[in-house]
């Protein structure tokens, strides 16, 4: 029985492109985000959790304190090797042919095996006046850099050293890199430009020492409760996390996208290989004639499945791994969800070909069922379908309507609760559910179409649309196969677009200034107006700043900004709100400060002026907020302290930066300049790469439903071939039959499309609302253009589906097909 199984494999092996071609992909799209996500992790625990990925432990206070002191109590645990206290200072840093710009510098490590830094040129400094800076700066080694230390209350200038570059450091895939520049040098140094009291210690123990046991032995010594002990391991994925954690995101959604790839792909097999077993029916009732058990005939459909099923996992997983490779390739590390290289963990490997084994058996098992049900006098004569209304049918109506209203119930509990388990498991029912009802939601919908068509179809018209309507289940099954394809598409295109919107919304929300230019001390008035003379600038505001005293009697820094000019240059005022006039926004914390809430009245004042205002708060708010007119009234003499800019967009923005950087350093040397806008671009890049992924899969999508529709309508020639010989006996023609099966196919197609649509619409908008429901707002987004290409291309492929059986129909003697038994 197995030689028979697998010759009829090879012997069919055309009809399981399409089940062939469903696994690659949906195997193809697991592995493909089990890789990448492994890549995204592994390159950013490489550059942004680089600093704690040789470290056994990590400690961090958890209220700011120092410590300083606490640095020796550490060293002497039994088991610790080295302890680095992490000292920073931000300086501003002048390179040969360049004006100051902001820099921050970090200490390096006493000890070698603490020292975290990617050297490509020259060495890290070892005594001071000398300096290591990031690739991103563009210097060279043997550069001399003015670095000048300004007080941070004052403005004034404390310190100027010259200092020489002795090395540069590769950050690799850190997000932060190219927010600004970033030097080294030994801790001696960091302390003499104004350092900071160190918040946090990075410990090394000795060779083959535990980072868990460690961890527990430094918690006691610490004699104080607000720290935070963590392993190295543990610090490198929290600040992994910290950076970016729209990475775990996008990932939820592409194997959300995935899962839905399994099962349509599970329902395409199916529905394959009841095709299949369909056209089969005569041979496997001569294996019965000739002595095969039900259960022989069984076991080889279920063999035929699991050998089709590990193939095309095998090359699923091959693709996968090919495509993560590609998308590498395209992201690069120059990203805030870099990737470098490509991270194949056994799992995911695993994972697919079980994916794709075990979904190709499931899929098989009712095509296998089915096949036992052939009885021997079948190879004699033809078997009706059972009628919709047996008791089969009306099993599969319940079932069906079952499963759709458990289903939309589990979708919604998602979208409530924001969880996208119970819409996954919710979505796959339904959706079953949905292709169990086929047979009678399709043929009526098609019937009504029908109707339309009858009157510009003419007579090939108006059979076609009898012909559908006469056999549901044959109906059903040509629409479902590109049911699957249309909602499938809908779906991904739907989701991508919403998550790109929401992705984007988030980004503006949390950068709302593409281009922040603040200063220690005052900016000149005439540096806006210059800045917004450069290109790639859309426009640009100031704020002014100037210190009050506050309700306590304590001075306090507050900043004042005209809502109309601030409106059209910040991206977003979600959590950044503008104050109207007469109003205070105020962060979170001075409310807390001054024991105000929103609505309450705020007093300011300066000298003699006081002003009255309505408390609002914010949740980005750095400083409190005034209107300008409101700022003016305390302080007539105000001047501009922070500009915001936001650039044009498109590719120029770097050079947009480095522009306003060079204007800014030359105009008042003691300001600094910050800016995503490059972060919001390189996450943009990002969504486009994995856009383009999903846009991929789904060209590949519709050629599944194209091969589906193909099989069907095959089918559907085979079983009419008396009906059709004896119309081309009573004087139907060979164009006028073609015709018939090509409007047939368009009839069919079109409700497939529509329906496709609007089912793939609401999956797309629920699975979006169910994985980004904890963002802080949603934005639902549809493109109704590529949703109207998907209706034509649907339809279109319906037609295309439809050319080679009709073309084998027509070619057909009407003799030798009314002959035939």
């Amino acid at each position: 029985m197995l030689s028979t199984t697998l010759a009829d494999l090879r012997a069919h092996l055309p009809r399981l492109v399409a089940a062939t071609l469903a696994v690659v992909i949906a195997v193809a799209f697991v592995v493909a985000t089990l890789v990448l996500n492994e890549t995204s992790r592994a390159t950013l625990l490489r550059a942004a959790g680089a600093e704690y990925v040789g470290t056994d432990v990590v400690v961090t206070t958890t209220d700011g304190s120092s410590l300083a002191g606490a640095a020796d109590a550490v060293a002497a645990v039994p088991g610790v090797r080295a302890v680095d206290p992490t000292a920073s200072a931000d300086v501003q840093a002048r390179f040969p042919g360049r004006s100051e710009a902001y820099l921050q510098v970090q200490s390096v490590a006493a000890d070698p095996e603490l020292r975290w830094q990617t050297v490509t040129a020259g060495a890290l400094p070892d005594r001071p006046g000398e300096i290591a800076v990031a690739t991103t700066t563009d210097a060279a080694v043997g550069d001399v850099v003015a670095v000048t230390v300004h007080d941070p209350a004052t403005g004034e200038v404390t310190s100027t050293t010259d200092v020489t570059v002795t090395g540069l450091v590769d950050l690799g895939g850190d997000p932060s890199a190219g927010l600004f520049a970033r030097g080294f040098a030994v801790p001696d140094q960091v302390t003499a430009w104004g350092a900071l009291e160190p918040t946090e210690l990075r410990v090394a123990g000795w060779p083959r020492t535990e980072p868990e046991l460690l961890a527990a032995a430094v918690a006691p010594a610490l004699g104080f409760a607000a720290v935070e002990v963590r392993t190295g391991e543990q610090a490198a994925e929290d600040a992994v996390s910290h950076v970016t954690g729209d990475r775990l995101a996008l990932t939820a959604v592409l194997l959300v996208f995935a899962t839905v790839a399994v099962l349509v792909a599970g329902l395409v097999i199916a529905n394959t290989l009841a095709v299949l077993v369909a056209q089969r029916t005569r041979d496997l009732a001569l294996l019965r004639c000739v002595g095969a058990t039900s259960r022989q005939v069984r076991r080889s459909v279920l063999v035929e499945a699991a050998a089709t099923g590990l193939a095309a996992s095998a090359l699923g997983v091959g693709a996968g791994v090919g495509l993560a490779a590609l998308v590498s390739a395209l992201v690069g590390t120059e990203s805030p969800l870099p990737l470098e290289g490509v991270s194949v963990p056994l799992y995911a490997v695993g994972a697919g070909l079980a994916v794709g084994t075990l979904t190709t058996l499931l899929a098989a098992l009712g095509p296998a069922r089915a096949a036992t049900r052939v009885a021997p006098l079948a190879a004699l004569r033809p078997v009706d379908a059972a009628p919709l209304r047996s008791r089969s049918g009306l099993l599969r109506f319940a079932t069906g309507l079952l499963l759709v209203l458990g289903g939309a119930a589990l979708m919604a509990l998602g979208v409530l609760t924001a969880d996208v388990y119970p819409s996954l498991a919710g979505g796959a029912a339904s959706f079953l559910g949905v292709v169990l009802l086929a047979q009678r939601a399709v043929p009526p919908a098609v019937a009504a179409a029908g109707r339309a068509l009858g009157r510009v179809g003419g007579v090939p018209g108006r059979m076609a649309a009898g012909n559908a309507s006469r056999n549901p289940r044959r109906t059903a099954a040509t629409a479902t196969a590109l049911l699957i394809g249309v909602t499938l598409t809908t779906a991904m295109v739907v989701g991508a677009a919403s998550t790109r919107a929401t992705a984007q919304a988030g980004l503006d929300a949390a950068y709302p200034a593409d281009v922040e230019i603040g200063a220690y001390g005052e900016l000149p008035a005439s540096l806006l107006p210059r800045l917004q003379d450069v290109d790639g600038v859309a426009g640009g505001t100031a704020l002014l700043g100037v210190d009050v005293t506050g309700p306590d009697g304590q001075p306090t820094w507050v900043q004042g900004v005209d809502p109309a000019d601030a409106a059209p240059v910040l991206r977003s005022t979600a959590d950044l709100p503008l104050p109207a006039f007469g109003e205070a926004v105020l962060p979170q914390w001075a409310a807390d400060t001054y024991g105000l809430r929103a609505g309450d009245t705020l007093t300011l004042q300066m000298g003699e002026r006081s002003r009255a205002l309505t408390v609002a708060v914010g949740d980005d708010v750095t400083t409190p907020l005034l209107h300008a007119a409101d700022l003016r009234s305390l302080a007539p003499d105000a001047s501009p302290a922070t500009l915001w800019l936001r650039l044009d967009d498109g590719a120029g923005q770097r050079d947009a930066i480095d522009e306003v950087t060079e204007l800014t350093g030359a105009a008042a040397p003691d300001a600094y300049v910050t800016g995503l806008a490059s972060e919001r671009a390189a996450i943009d890049s990002v969504l486009d790469a994995l856009l383009l992924v999903v846009t991929g899969l789904l060209g590949v999508a519709v050629l599944i439903a194209l091969i589906g529709v193909g099989n069907t309508l095959a089918l559907s020639v085979v079983e009419r071939r008396q009906e059709n010989g004896l119309l081309r006996a009573m004087g139907l023609t060979r164009g006028q039959l073609r015709g018939l099966l090509a409007w047939e196919a368009v009839l069919v197609a079109g409700v497939a499309a529509v329906l496709g649509v609007l089912l793939g619409g609401a999956y797309g908008l629920i699975g979006t609302a169910s994985v980004l429901g904890g963002q802080d707002a949603v934005l639902l987004d549809v493109p109704w253009l590529q949703v109207g290409g998907i209706v034509v291309a649907a339809t279109a492929a319906g037609l295309l589906a439809s050319v080679l059986p009709a073309r084998r129909a027509a070619r057909t003697a009407p003799v030798a097909a009314i002959a035939a038994v």
